[in-house]
């Protein structure tokens, strides 16, 4: 369709598509107008689609630009593609084509043959292809404002098609034009013109920004391109810019430029699809169906770039799988510094702010088939080559280069330290290392350099715009290169550095990014120019010295020299003064240090100590956090004195100070002798005997002797006192004697006493007698210490002795009888436990000549034997005599011990009888006779063996009988006294015809020791009845029923005509009379007439109605002799069939759509249930079944034969509602019904429950809750519940939605429920799904989709806004612009109402975090009080740094105690303020001069450099040039004899160039006048004709003399006039700022005390009285109780309102109507929100923007209402008066307590947007107690005024114009509102313990300060006193004495008295600072406690002033050779 310009006649053609409806012609239409005539244009789109005149519609481009009049000639061009549309942003409904040219740009043909792409380099050039098309990404996401995000996505999964490789950005996308520009190769962001629409039109370079990573990196047209064809065969660019609805997508491939070029077409034209985001259906190649899944991705993103490249290489695949570590390090490496920023990769640095550079993500995937994906941050890794330099280095050395034209070089070179073992310089993989090093041929002055570490590698990397350059390095440059000669460190250093060049893109590169075009030749050129930067500032200096200089102390202090071994562990040394040094420290057990092993234990000596000492190793101390082995230049050694038992003391020394020449021979020398000295041991006698030996074993009273004590040394020498005359009386020893008694509850002091020498006389203790305790005993003799009692000297134990003794018991006195173990019976031995003492109570021993004995009056005793233990035991003891009864009788029984002082004891003991040993029975006949049925009973009694009658448990006779079967046995029980009866049941023998001797046997079985007793017993026969008979008559006949019969009989007939006969022992009949009769029953009935009993008639039997029911019929006679049975059963036989019955054989549950799993048996049944057994198989054709809705297809019947049955199967209903199904069995005449419950069917959905309207979005705000709970239902496939449990519910949902809680497993409960509970979403703003599936039976069961609109958090804060003057100057000392904040929420909004304090602003020197920095300063905010700005905060005034240089400024918001919000960085630099002194850049000595010939002596100065500065010392006026003029006056105003100048001039110029004059060799005329030994004043006046403010000329004082002689003694005093001068300087200061940080401690305790006593009293207005002491421990006790409260309360239940609140997405929502209000009075509530029940669910917006929001989104089901729509002036006045007061007075006494309905109401926030909303709605409603006085309070205003509408607490309400009663005017019960209530507010209490935790929280922090600020008061007193600050002081007074006598002698005027010279002493201290910061003040105190620093060599010092240049230069001190 291809068609084309008419040039003649300016005819276009257009391609159009129509689009308006969903379902429209994919073709498009070719039309043809004029280049200028829109109406032309317009018509003929109306013909080609039938448009009538009045439709309305639009016509845009692709990109949604649409076409009018005025644009048509603009924008229209040939062969353009239009859409035409409804509106502009309509959804296109389906894909387009648009026609594109690609043809290549004339660059093609110019830049050709520049430099070939892939130079490989010895390396694979894959990776740097990837980069290519990361660099686009990289560009294209420069100006997101938040995350930039690019993912390169491997596709290897052959399960979705052939490889392919991805490159995914988020950055602004393109349009189709911008498509078209991108396929053009070598079309350049350069080259495009501004009618070309491009994102890159009309392109302005970016601002200069650190390493120059500005992203602008995608350059010249081709790099993607070619790229995409290295890597495959076809290239697809998707990409949808913002705010654009439709995605534009473009393919290019080889195979479609070879079939163009085969069908001869033309090859640079195609299409490009417009279609609508997340439309696949173009995709129809199996090889692409990986294409579905990442277009499916492209639904809710704003904007993006994908670069989808097909027909990957094998061998590219092949590497991108196996080498993926190696190329994404490389990756890593290339964009090191976007990743992590200017800084780089620092692993030990904090983490980093969110920032520009921090912000990109650069993600790698890998997908292949059967594994799990390989995902990898670039920011993750570690170990790429640029973290290694940065890590690994440990200083490094800042330079700029500056070439011709605006090209800038930033350069930073790294040291890499030499750590003892090993170099630290990283590996370079890619470097080919492994080739052999070859020696270079040095020049014969150069020394042989060793390689090591860099070896041969470049030193510098480059990087272009921030971007890696792979194939160029610069090997080195002159300046930091080797110097032919040895210098300032050794050759090796120079090869332990790397470095990094970063360029502006003012350098040329390769089309492709791999090589410098001109790198290397610029910066060698001679005019580049190289500086050094020092915290950001350049510095004018010589490069080559400055790099020698950091080399040299890189080296010193970098290079390891000791070896630190065997790491301990980190403490922290509390005996440091500094807190900062004392954590942290390692300690370690050995170094190697020169050789030499030194480990703990060894035995040392130390040099260069104020006292020498002998020592022990305890540990090493190293500074820093180490782990173990460590190599440094020093440490510290901890020693324990020895020998310790003289000095138990530590030290900590230096390594240094340890004597390597010493030997342990000689120290163990000393120790030895030292130690000789002390006590070594105790000499004891015994002068009057009774002596004690060791382990002796004593009697309880005897005597220990007096004890004679000396102490002795090793020497064997006595001793009284320690060694030495220094320990003086306080060292006196003494002797302790202590007697320990061991016991089981510890060791017990029982005697105690101290001896002292006397002199004369021994150590002595007295005898000991009073010893008597049993135990083991120790007596210690032990040497102490005089006055402290010490028994260790110096951790060393003093000498002791001990005696160790045991005491026993003495001889047996008394003893005592112990606890007997009753009962004592007779015969029964028992024992007798007796206790024998000595004197003093202990346990003795019985001698054997002691027998015991034994007395009892009416017993006979004796015993068997005595044990003789401890515990001595009379065993055996027998008692016999007769006693009263078988309780017992009580006796004495005496015990006897002869020969005891206390012999005789008596005991009381009860004596029971003995063991039964035989029976006594009576009747004493050994022959009874008795009748036949009659008992027998006998007398028994049990005795012992004496005689008495005795009794014990279980004590049980027995007599059992023989002769006959069937014999009774007769017990009784005799244990409680003895004797009983023993009888039992009558004795009756069976048949019995004649007399019968039976035999009775009596005995005890339990007592086999008793023997038995026998009797003989003659039984007689019995005339009582024996036998019962039943009988059944039939007619005449009688037939016998015997017993146990069985009798078949028909089922519920009746049995009659039973008779019965009884007979005696010998078969005689008895004749029933009427008392025999009473006692006959039978058993089934209970009801017999007498009169047919003694008839012999028995009653009829009731034959049971059931077959199962068999009868037993028994008849029963019962007296006092015998009882007699007979029975027999009766069964019952079925009747005729009368029933139907049928019986369900399993569970009657019946699943729907399922047959019954259970049969059902049928079976016929007569009158009372019995089955019917003779039925026919016939019987089935009988038997018919009906129910509602039954299913017969599976219905049948069967035939049971072995149970006469029928069995139904196949029993199913048709679909419907579950329930009970009744089904109808009918069999002849005959029914039966049976119920069946029909369930739900298996699962086959789910659904939500209580999710109503699915098809709308759900409102939620990020993070928060959803509305209501997710509830999941199982359900049939006819909607029915399934009640199946144990289902696994899963939650579907995007990646990019977090949910909380998540991880948690849901299954159904029993009811095939799952409740997941109310979800938290986390997810960006906008449109999201959830989805609930099922997993049941290997089946997924899907639920209904929820879409989530998910709103921002408006109270979130994410961003600080910062606004302030971008162009305004910043000069030292002046202020600071206003810096204008604001907190941006999550919305987008500012978040208003923040408290000020929450917000701070920082600032520090430099660029680096400032978590890193101590030196920075914080300062709070100026809230404005115009309400305008609320939300803004201000920092105004503040004062900006005195001192030049970089500075950042960061702004920071508390969020809370942990998370803090923090602004970008803002890089500022301070420049100087205006030119106002000339000051030397190093102070110069005072020069003394003579007039001799010699020059030396004439010279005045030899060097100097003079500096114009600003009011703060910094260097400015570099654009100043002029002359400075030197002249000679005298110090006293006299110009008589000045000196002259060197020509005899007066005056000498120098030339001033850029604010610098260099003055060398400045010399007095030979033989100038000058008067002899006077001072004068060399002038320098600056002659600045640019510089309109008068600059102060520069003074220097000197001395002249005409001697030489005199010149040179006055040399020597003049340099040391100026190192007095300098030490009183630094003395002055530092007492200076000591006096000055005292005050300020001091306002500052004054501060806190006051601010203390406030909030004291405060707490004491709410009723909290605060304790003396202990206050902070009451505070924080006080403060958990009332928190406790609190909390408390919370959890109290109240009313609160269940209506879900709209979600606040924005701030300028309030929220709906029911939650803005809380009511106290339940009543209240009630009526209240009855009344408003309409506008309960009302939502309230700020402004209408707002309600239309939530209108569109609710698509306006939401009733809404915004607060700027409200008409204010007719709301009523929220104070006004109730109507019936007028005037203040009432106009009637109202009922029923009437109020506003407004002022019953309480809002929690928003108060005065709240009050207008209920002004509107609720107006002037009056409440009052019932409708009675409601009614009468209306009656009464309506006389007046008018009445408002009324509400009662009852519930009534009579409205405005009257009208009351009826449903509508009655609220209901508070229940029925179904939540649509106001809450309850908290009490008040609630509040009244939130106040008071505010203060005692404000109260807490002000007291911890207050002991902070006191303590900090103390110390700094402590230290201004201390002996050294003293000492100070007078070396202050006597350094000024000296000075002064010094300057006396030379003639020169006093230091600070000079009115001639007043430029002297600010010049001396060109460091001084008017007002040093608090930090710093406190550095200087900390300062005072050392000595050396002050009073260092003078001279030294004054050497060092004259080789560093302190100027304070940007705040960096400048080297200058001297």
């Amino acid at each position: 369709m291809a068609a084309g310009r008419d040039g003649a006649s300016n005819i276009l053609t257009v391609f159009v598509y129509d689009r308006r409806q969903d379902v429209s012609d994919d073709s498009e239409k070719s039309l043809t107008c004029h280049e200028e005539n829109y109406e032309g244009f317009r018509s003929a789109v109306c013909q080609a689609f039938g448009i009538s005149s009045d439709e309305v519609f639009v016509i845009t481009t692709t990109s949604r630009k649409r076409i009018t009049s005025e644009n048509f000639g603009g924008i229209v061009q040939d062969r353009m593609t239009f859409y035409l549309l409804k509106s502009v942003d309509q959804s296109l409904p389906s894909a387009t084509r648009e026609r594109i040219d690609f043809l290549p740009h004339y660059d093609t043909l110019v830049k050709s043959g520049m430099y070939e792409y892939y130079a490989s380099e010895g390396q694979n050039p894959l990776p740097f292809a990837l980069a290519e098309l990361i660099d686009n990404s990289l560009s294209a996401t420069s100006q997101n404002a938040g995350i930039r995000s690019i993912q390169l996505k491997l596709l290897f999964d052959d399960a979705q098609g052939k490889p392919a490789v991805a490159v995914i950005d988020n950055g602004r996308g393109m349009t189709s034009k911008q498509l078209n520009n991108w396929a053009v190769y070598r079309l350049s962001k350069f080259t495009r013109h501004g009618d070309t629409e491009s994102d890159h039109s009309g392109y302005v370079r970016p601002a200069s920004v650190p390493r120059s990573l500005n992203s602008d990196i995608s350059y010249f047209g081709v790099g993607g391109k070619q790229a995409a064809f290295f890597v495959g065969q076809s290239a697809r660019m998707i990409s949808k810019p913002a705010d654009a609805q439709d995605v534009h997508e473009l393919v290019l491939s080889k195979e479609d430029f070879e079939n163009k070029e085969r069908n001869k077409e033309a090859i640079y034209s195609g299409y490009i699809r417009n279609r609508k985001p997340s439309d696949s259906s173009h995709i129809v190649s199996d090889d692409e169906r990986f294409l579905h899944n990442l277009i499916m991705e492209e639904k809710n993103k704003e904007s993006f770039t994908a670069v989808i490249i097909t027909g990957v290489q094998p061998d590219h695949v092949q590497y991108l799988r196996n080498s993926f570590y190696h190329w994404t390090r490389q990756l890593a490496h290339i964009y090191h510094y976007y990743i992590h920023g200017p800084k780089g990769n620092e692993n030990n640095s904090p983490v980093k702010e969110l920032a520009a550079f921090n912000s990109i993500d650069i993600e790698i995937s890998m997908f292949e088939k059967g594994k799990i994906p390989k995902i990898l941050n670039l920011r993750g890794i570690k170990d790429d080559m640029q973290t290694l330099y940065i890590n690994t280095a440990a200083d490094s050395f800042e330079f700029k280069a500056q070439v011709e034209g605006e090209g800038l070089v930033e350069g930073i070179i790294r040291y890499h330290p030499f750590l003892y073992d090993k170099e630290t310089y990283p590996e370079d993989p890619c470097f080919p290392s492994r080739l052999k090093e070859e020696d270079d041929d040095n020049e014969d002055d150069c020394f042989l350099i060793e390689k090591g570490g860099r070896g041969k590698r470049p030193i510098f990397e480059c990087f272009w715009n921030g971007r890696l350059i792979p194939y160029t390095t610069v090997e080195v440059f002159e300046w930091c290169g080797f110097p032919k000669k040895r210098g300032l460190v050794p050759f090796e250093c120079y090869n332990r550095i790397s470095g990094v060049l970063f360029t502006n893109d003012k350098f040329q590169v390769s089309t492709n990014k791999l090589t410098f075009m001109d790198l290397e030749i610029k910066l060698k050129d001679k005019d580049t120019l190289f500086t050094r930067v020092v915290n950001g500032q350049e510095q004018r200096m010589k490069i080559d010295r400055e790099f020698s200089l950091w080399l040299k102390d890189c080296h010193e202090k970098y290079d390891k020299q000791i070896k630190f071994t065997l790491f301990k562990g980190i403490i922290t040394r509390t005996d440091q003064p500094s807190k900062r040094m004392q954590s942290p420290w390692a300690t370690y057990s050995a170094i190697e240090w020169d050789g030499k092993t030194y480990k703990t234990g060894q035995l040392i000596k130390t040099i260069k100590t104020v006292r020498i000492f002998h020592g022990s190793i305890l540990n090493f101390f190293l500074y820093g956090d180490h782990d173990g082995d460590v190599y440094a230049t020093g440490g510290e050694v901890q020693i324990a004195l020895e020998p310790q038992a003289l000095y138990d003391e530590k030290k900590v020394i230096p390594i240094c100070k340890l004597d390597r020449s010493v030997s342990d021979k000689a120290v163990k020398k000393y120790i030895e002798e030292e130690m000789a000295k002390l006590p070594d041991k105790l000499s004891v006698t015994w002068p009057e005997g009774d002596e004690l030996s060791t382990n002796e074993t004593r009697h309880a009273g005897t005597t220990i002797g007096a004890l004679r004590i000396e102490i002795l040394n090793k020497k064997g020498e006595a001793m009284q006192k320690l060694p030495g005359a220094s320990h003086g009386g306080s060292k006196k020893l003494l002797v302790e004697l202590k007697v320990i008694l061991h016991s089981s509850d510890g060791d017990k002091e029982i005697i105690s006493h101290i001896s002292q020498h006397g002199g004369k006389w021994p150590y002595w203790f007295k005898k000991m007698e009073t010893i008597n305790k049993l135990g083991s005993y120790t007596l210690k003799l032990q040497v102490v210490l005089n006055e402290s009692n010490a028994d260790t000297y110096a951790g060393r134990p003093l000498p002791s002795k001990i005696f160790k003794f045991n005491i026993i018991a003495g001889k047996p006195q008394k003893f005592s009888i112990g606890l007997l173990d009753p009962p004592f019976r007779v015969g029964i031995p028992f024992s007798i436990p007796l206790s024998v003492q000595d004197e003093f109570g202990h346990d003795a021993y019985l001698t054997d000549d002691i027998v015991p004995q034994l007395e009892a009056s009416g017993l006979t005793l004796k015993y068997e034997e005595t044990d003789r233990g401890l515990n001595y035991v009379i065993k055996g003891v027998l008692a016999k005599g007769l006693v009263n009864n078988y309780q017992g009788k009580n006796f004495n029984l005496k015990v006897t011990l002869p020969g005891l002082k206390e012999e005789s004891q008596v005991l009381k003991i009860k004596l029971l009888p003995g063991p039964p040993r035989q029976l006594k029975v009576r009747p004493d006949s050994s022959i009874l006779k008795i009748e036949n049925g009659t008992p027998v009973s006998f007398h028994i009694e049990v005795l012992d063996e004496v005689g008495n009658i005795t009794a014990q448990p279980k004590l049980v006779v027995h007599c059992k009988f023989s002769g006959a079967p069937e014999l009774p046995v007769y017990t009784v029980d005799c244990s409680s006294g003895g004797l009983n009866i023993l009888t039992g049941s009558v004795l009756h023998v069976k048949n019995i015809k004649k007399d019968q001797t039976l035999k009775a046997k009596i005995e005890i079985p339990s007592c086999k020791d008793v023997p038995p007793v026998e009797k003989t017993i003659k039984l007689l026969p019995s005339n009582r009845i024996a036998k019962l008979q039943i009988f059944s008559m039939e007619g005449e006949k009688a037939t016998q029923i015997k017993h146990q019969d069985e009798i078949s009989w028909v089922a519920g007939d009746v049995m009659q005509n039973l008779m019965f006969q009884m007979y005696d022992e010998i078969e005689r009949e008895i004749i029933i009379t009427p008392a025999l009769a009473e006692k006959i029953k039978v058993n089934w009935t209970p009801k017999i007439s007498k009169e047919q009993l003694v008839k012999g008639l028995l009653p009829d039997v009731k034959v049971p109605t059931s077959v199962n029911d068999v009868r037993y019929c028994q008849i029963t006679f019962l007296d006092d002799h015998v009882s007699l049975q007979s029975g027999f059963t009766v069964r019952p036989l079925p009747d005729e069939a009368k029933h139907i019955k049928c019986k369900l054989k399993g569970s009657n549950v019946l699943q729907m759509g399922e047959k019954l799993q259970a049969e059902i048996e049928v079976m016929i049944t007569d009158q009372h249930g019995n089955q019917i057994q003779n039925l026919a198989p016939s019987s089935v054709n009988s038997l018919g079944i009906s129910a509602n809705g039954l299913d017969k297809t599976d219905l049948k019947i069967i035939w049971q034969e072995d149970t006469q049955t029928l069995r139904v199967k196949g029993i199913r209903f048709k679909p419907g509602h579950p329930g009970i199904k009744e089904l109808c069995f009918n069999w002849h005449e005959f029914s039966h019904f049976l119920k069946l419950n029909m369930i739900a069917g298996p699962p086959a959905k789910l659904i939500l429950t209580d999710w109503t309207d699915l098809e709308e979005s759900v409102s939620v705000i990020n993070g928060k809750e959803l509305p209501k709970s997710l509830i999941v239902q199982l359900c049939d496939q006819w909607d029915n519940p399934s009640p199946e449990p144990n289902v696994k519910i899963t939650l579907v949902k995007s990646s990019i939605i977090k949910i909380t809680p998540s991880n948690q497993l849901y299954k159904t409960d029993e009811n095939g429920r799952a409740n997941l509970g109310v979800l938290n979403i986390h997810a960006p703003r906008g449109e999201h799904v959830l989805q609930l599936k099922a997993t049941y039976s290997k089946t997924i069961l899907e639920c209904p989709v929820i879409k989530l609109n998910v709103l921002p958090d408006p109270d979130k804060p994410v961003f600080l806004n910062v606004k302030y003057d971008k162009k305004a100057a910043f000069a030292a000392g002046s202020t600071f612009p206003d810096f204008m904040i604001s907190i941006i929420s999550e919305d987008g909004n500012i978040i208003k109402n923040i408290n000020p304090g929450r917000i701070s602003m920082k600032i520090w020197e430099g660029v680096s975090s400032e978590t890193r920095l101590s030196n920075v300063t914080t300062c709070g905010c100026t809230k404005t009080k115009d309400d305008k700005d609320d939300g803004f905060f201000y920092f105004r005034d503040r004062m900006i740094p005195e001192q030049v240089g970089i500075y950042s400024i960061q702004f920071a918001f508390a969020i809370d105690k942990m998370n803090i919000l923090s602004s970008e960085q803002i890089i500022v630099e301070v420049e100087p303020d205006e030119p106002a002194q000339l000051m030397p850049a190093s102070l110069p000595d005072t020069p003394v001069v003579s007039n001799d010939d010699s020059v030396a002596s004439r010279t005045l100065v030899k060097d100097l450099s003079l500096i114009i500065m600003d009011k703060y010392k910094n260097y400015t006026g570099n654009d100043l040039d002029g002359k400075i003029i030197a002249k000679i006056k005298s110090s006293t105003g006299k110009d008589a004899d000045i000196p002259l100048f060197q020509g005899k001039t007066s005056t000498v110029e120098f030339p001033f160039h850029k604010g610098i004059v260099e003055i060398e060799a400045l010399v007095l005329a030979e033989n100038s006048p000058g008067r002899d030994s006077t001072e004068y004043i060399l002038v320098f006046e600056p002659i600045i004709p640019t510089l309109k403010k008068y600059l102060e000329p520069y003074y220097l004082q000197f001395m002249f003399y005409n001697d030489f002689k005199r010149q040179q003694e006055m040399v020597t005093l003049t340099k040391q006039r100026d190192n007095l001068a300098h030490s009183i300087d630094a003395y002055r200061k530092l007492f200076d700022t000591a006096n000055q940080l005292l005050s300020e401690i001091k306002c500052q305790v004054q501060e806190a005390e006051t601010k203390e006593a406030h909030l004291k009293a405060e707490l004491k207005k709410k009723q909290i009285e605060l304790p003396q002491i202990n206050v902070l421990q009451y505070v924080e006790s006080l403060l958990k109780q009332k928190i406790s409260e609190q909390e408390e309360i919370k959890k109290q239940p109240r009313r609160t309102c269940a209506i879900t609140n709209y979600p606040k997405g924005s701030q300028d929502v309030l929220g709906k109507v029911a939650h803005l209000a809380q009511i106290e009075e339940n009543e209240a509530a009630k009526v209240i929100s009855w009344h408003l029940a309409s506008d309960m669910d009302c939502v309230v917006t700020r402004t209408t923007a707002a309600a239309r929001r939530i209108f569109d989104e609710t698509q306006g089901r939401q009733q809404v209402l915004p607060l700027e729509s409200i008409f204010k002036k007719n709301l009523p006045d929220w104070n006004r008066t109730l109507p019936h007061i007028r005037n203040g007075r009432n106009c009637f006494d109202p009922l029923g307590n009437p109020m506003f309905a407004r002022d019953l109401l309480t809002f929690p926030e928003h108060q005065e947007s709240c009050q207008t909303v209920f002004g509107l709605i609720l107006g002037d409603t009056i409440i009052v107690d019932n409708l009675d006085a409601a009614n009468h309070y209306r009656n009464e205003v309506v006389k007046i005024a008018y009445c408002p509408t009324l509400l009662t607490r009852d519930g009534d309400r009579i409205r405005s114009n009257g009208k009351f009663g009826g449903l509508q005017n009655k609220a209901p019960p508070m229940d029925k509102l179904r939540g649509m209530v106001f809450g309850a507010p908290l009490p008040e209490l609630y509040y009244s313990l939130s106040k008071q935790i505010e203060l005692l929280q404000q109260y807490h922090t002000s007291i911890v300060r207050l002991n902070n600020m006191r303590a900090e008061l103390k110390t700094h007193e402590q230290s201004l006193n201390t002996p050294e600050m003293e000492k100070k002081k007078k070396e202050f007074a006597e350094k000024e004495r000296n000075l002064k006598l010094i300057e006396e002698k030379i003639g020169m005027t006093p230091t600070g008295r000079s009115s001639k010279s007043p430029r002297r002493s600010e010049v001396l201290d060109v460091n001084d600072s008017p007002s040093p910061p608090k930090r710093m003040r406190r550095e200087i105190v900390k300062k005072l406690h050392s000595s050396e620093e002050l009073v260092s060599s003078p001279v030294t010092k004054r050497q060092q002033q004259t080789t560093t240049v302190t100027s304070e230069v940007n705040g960096s001190s400048r080297r200058k050779k001297t």
